[in-house]
This record gives C-alpha cells, sequence and structure tokens, in this order.
C-alpha cells in the first residue's frame, strides 16, 4: 500500500469525530449556523432592506423574509453579476455556477462565494471520501486517480470580472494543487467547452491510466464509458480499470441504473456505489451507510440553514415551514435553504423524505415541478423510479433513459400517462414490461390506482421504446449536453413529450 494512500485516509479519517459529532446535536449545529448567517448577512443589502438586525429568532426570520424564487433574488444576483458587492452576502463574489435546470430555459446563475467553495463544496468533497473510507478501511483508493466527469467554465457574461459554469466546473478550478493532483483528466481537458470533444479526450486519456474512482452523473458517465470501452475493445469497464472500487454518483436517481453498472459496466460485487446530494446551490447529503441504498446522511455544518416545507402547502404564498428538529418520517418536504452565499429562504425545487431522524438521513423524492398530476393522480418521480426498477426486475430489461406526461382526456382520447424510454437492454416481453410498471405505480401510489380503478380515469400507459441514442440526440439538439444538464422525467404537460414524438417522426 503506497504512502499516498495510507496518508489520506489517516487525514480522513481525522473528519469523523466532527461528523459524528454533528450527528449527535443536529438542533444546536443548526442553530449556529442560522446564528451565523444572520449575523454576515446584517452587512448586506438585502440584510438591511429585511431588518436582520432585530431578528433573534427563526420564528422573528420566517416572519420576517419570505420564501424566494430565483426570480425573487435574479434582480440583486444580476448586479452582483455586474460587478455590485455586499448586495447578498458580504465577502466578494466572482464566481457563479449556472444551472440551466430542466423546467425553466433561462439559465440561472448561483453566486458562489468563498466561504460556499470551503465550508460547503470542498468539505462536502472531503467528508464523502471520509465516510467511503469509515465504510471500507482496507480501500486502496487512493493509489489511482479519480475520474471527474464535469461540466465547463465560461466568462461572466454581464461583467469582465468572473466566470460562471457548471458547479462541477467552478469546484474543479479551485481545487487545491494536492487535489488537482490525484484527480483525472487534466484541468484543461475536464474544463472543456465542447461536450462531445471533451468526452473524446477525455476517454482517450483515461483508457491509460490507473482510475480506481468516478464522481459522476449516471447519465453522462455511461457516455463516457461506453467510449472508453469503444477504444480499449474491452467486454467492461473492470477489464480497463481492474483496481477500480467506487462510483460516486448524484444528481439523477441511481436505481434504475444500478442494474445495468453492476451487471454490465462493473461486474463485480466488490465495487460499491456512493451517493450524494449535491447541486448548485450547496452541498446537502452524502450517503453516510452503504448499505442503505438511497439513503442519506444531511450534513447540517456546511453554511446552510434547512427549512422544510410540507408539499401539500407548496403553493400556499405563506406556508408554514420546519425546521430540522420538526420534520416528521415519510412526509415529500420541498426543500428550503439560507446560505452562505447569499440565498436567502430559496426554493431550491426538490422534495426530500426523510428515512431516519437520528441521525437525519433522507431520500430526493422529486421535484417540485416534475410530478404528473394531470387527472388528481399526484404521481412523483419516486414512484416512477420504483415502478422503472421493478419492471426491469421482472423483465430483465435496463433503461438507460426515459421521460413522462399525460395524454390528455378529450372527445377522441381517454386520459392516460405516456412514457418515452430508451432501453440499453430490451425487456423479455415488452407487455409485461408495461403491465409491471403500471402496476407498482398503483401499489406505491393510491391515487394512481384510484383513478386506474377500472379505466374509468386513466387507461393502461403508452408507452414507446425508442432506439439507442434517442435521448443523447435530443438533448443534443437542445445544447442540453453533459454538465447539470439532466432529461426531464416527469412533466405535467407535453411539451418534451411531443418535441420527442416529433423528432422520431421526423428521422423515422
Amino acid at each position: 500500500m503506497t504512502l499516498l494512500n495510507t496518508t489520506l485516509k489517516w487525514l480522513l479519517m481525522r473528519r469523523m469525530p466532527r461528523i459524528e459529532a454533528v450527528m449527535k446535536r443536529p438542533g444546536e449545529v443548526q442553530q449556529g449556523i442560522f446564528t451565523h448567517l444572520i449575523r454576515k448577512g446584517r452587512a448586506t443589502e438585502w440584510g438591511r432592506s429585511h431588518h436582520y438586525d432585530s431578528i433573534r429568532s427563526v420564528r422573528d426570520y420566517q416572519e420576517r423574509v419570505p420564501i424566494s424564487s430565483y426570480e425573487d433574488l435574479y434582480p440583486y444576483i444580476e448586479r452582483v453579476m455586474r460587478g455590485e458587492q455586499k448586495l447578498l452576502w458580504p465577502s466578494t463574489i466572482h464566481w457563479f455556477s449556472k444551472s440551466s435546470g430542466t423546467t425553466n430555459a433561462r439559465s440561472k446563475f448561483i453566486p458562489v462565494s468563498q466561504e460556499a467553495l470551503d465550508e460547503c463544496h470542498f468539505k462536502g468533497g472531503k467528508d464523502l471520501m471520509a465516510l467511503f473510507v469509515a465504510n471500507r478501511p482496507e480501500t486502496r483508493v487512493f493509489e489511482g486517480k479519480g475520474l471527474s466527469i464535469g461540466g465547463s467554465l465560461h466568462d461572466n457574461p454581464h461583467s469582465r470580472q468572473g466566470f460562471a459554469g457548471d458547479v462541477s466546473a467552478v469546484v474543479m478550478k479551485n481545487l487545491p494543487s494536492w487535489a488537482q493532483y490525484i484527480r483525472t483528466p487534466p484541468i484543461d481537458v475536464a474544463l472543456m467547452s465542447k461536450w462531445e470533444d471533451k468526452i473524446d479526450r477525455m476517454a482517450e486519456i483515461t483508457a491509460r491510466e490507473n482510475v480506481t474512482s468516478i464522481l459522476g452523473v449516471p447519465t453522462w458517465t455511461l457516455v463516457l464509458l461506453e467510449k472508453v470501452l469503444g477504444i480499449t475493445g474491452k467486454r467492461n469497464i473492470l477489464e480497463v480499470w481492474p483496481n477500480f472500487e467506487v462510483f460516486i454518483h448524484g444528481a439523477v436517481a441511481f436505481q434504475p441504473y444500478r442494474d445495468l453498472f453492476s451487471h454490465q459496466i462493473f461486474p463485480s460485487s466488490g465495487i460499491s456505489y456512493l451517493e450524494t446530494y449535491n447541486a448548485s446551490e450547496g452541498f446537502f447529503a452524502i450517503q453516510d451507510d452503504l448499505s442503505r441504498v438511497g439513503e442519506m446522511l444531511v450534513m447540517l455544518d456546511y453554511g446552510i440553514f434547512y427549512e422544510f416545507v410540507p408539499v401539500e402547502e407548496a403553493d400556499n404564498p405563506h406556508p408554514k415551514a420546519l425546521t430540522i428538529g420538526e420534520v416528521e418520517l415519510n412526509k415529500n418536504y420541498a426543500l428550503v435553504i439560507s446560505t452562505n452565499a447569499g440565498l436567502w429562504r430559496y426554493r431550491v425545487g426538490d422534495t426530500v423524505r426523510f428515512t431516519s431522524l437520528n441521525p437525519y438521513r433522507l431520500k430526493v423524492s422529486g421535484r417540485t415541478k416534475h410530478f404528473i398530476n394531470a387527472f388528481g393522480e399526484e404521481v412523483i418521480v419516486e414512484n416512477a423510479e420504483t415502478a422503472i426498477t421493478k419492471a426491469c426486475e421482472v423483465t430483465g430489461a435496463r433503461v438507460s433513459d426515459y421521460t413522462a406526461g399525460p395524454v390528455y382526456i378529450n372527445n377522441d382520447t381517454h386520459g392516460r400517462h405516456e412514457w418515452i424510454i430508451e432501453f440499453s437492454s430490451e425487456p423479455d416481453h415488452f407487455d409485461t414490461f408495461c403491465a409491471i410498471l403500471d402496476q407498482t405505480l398503483r401499489q406505491v401510489n393510491s391515487d394512481y390506482d384510484a383513478k386506474r380503478y377500472n379505466d374509468m380515469v386513466l387507461q393502461p400507459p403508452l408507452v414507446h421504446a425508442v432506439p439507442r441514442g434517442t435521448f443523447y440526440e435530443w438533448m443534443k439538439t437542445r445544447g442540453k449536453l453533459g454538465g447539470q444538464h439532466k432529461v426531464p422525467r416527469l412533466s405535467n404537460d407535453r411539451q418534451y413529450l411531443d418535441d420527442l414524438l416529433d423528432r422520431m417522426a421526423t428521422h423515422s
């Protein structure tokens, strides 16, 4: 075992007492974060306009500061991008993470302070490796390279100062030299702006290296790994990287991809899969126990104060927001954050569900705008992922991408859901796949089941299987390859369905 591997493991394990202490006193930690943020916010234009100097409690804060959308904060963010400072946060901000999302065509620019880099993003990166080492103390992961699949950086569109880009690119660009040494590919390749050129270069470089870990979004990771296999002519990635140990994933639900990775890409029970919950706005949670699939420990000391709005109140202009000590198990909440980069009571757009309260662990259950509720069925992303996974298990299928939306009732058409699915491995029986998909949705969602009763409101789903590469080419035409871009899973309208179906008709 190399000295570097031994040294890094020793340093990382020194982080565990702090992580364990936070787990034991979550309320106290969050109160400390809240107090710090309010004190810092007093020196900003936002803080003065919302009278932060007289805020003494969380209740004061909730009464004085409304929950914000990106549109609410954008006038301040644009001014910061044009060079003004101390508007939302007192320290100088020159970095902005760019997130196009999947429900809004306009790019979002999230300010990234030095505090957010140091106390949130970098801290999260070190902690996720500390937790991996705690789960796998025999690991030799630092004897090889960590492959990072990130986005790209661009000049600030509003000023000659600063940069904007995917949060992964912002973080990579600011990594210390020791962290650059243990990752691959070189930073100039990792930050290339042309996605397809970058993937080609990454595949050429990494195919010759001793890669022991990957950090990336499952969908884009698959694209890269297929390129590596094409270059090397190998049957699976372990033939290319025999010392590979762990795939660290996030951004999209991993369950539909798990079988594909564990049986075709990394066909070994010795490979670990570690999930993270980080976004342009911050680093929120890490899987602390590899046996708890999909469950992540909320990281409460990263300079973020958390609030949770019950989903049934999400559309209320003044919803009741709960602190970490007030949440309940197995209820869906919209996530609201206040951060050390000046996002104040900001609605992230995700919904989460707590699976444990001691310590606080959660699952990402969906997006507040990613659902189908055209007929009162209230199908969320978590329901869809569960149904897809079950249908794959029964029929031997593997899904690489999908999207779904409603078919509206009219004089000639009954209501139903329509799915477009791209398989990496076709189901043994397509009709059985569709039936299991529908059956599982009925089992996990009582509202959907009620609407499906005797086909009175909803008929069985209409499912289209599309050729491999369909979603990649669709995302390419939309200018959304790589980085933080994700295929929209569910939509309450037909925007994505009709666009894809029109494309399929044009190319048939």
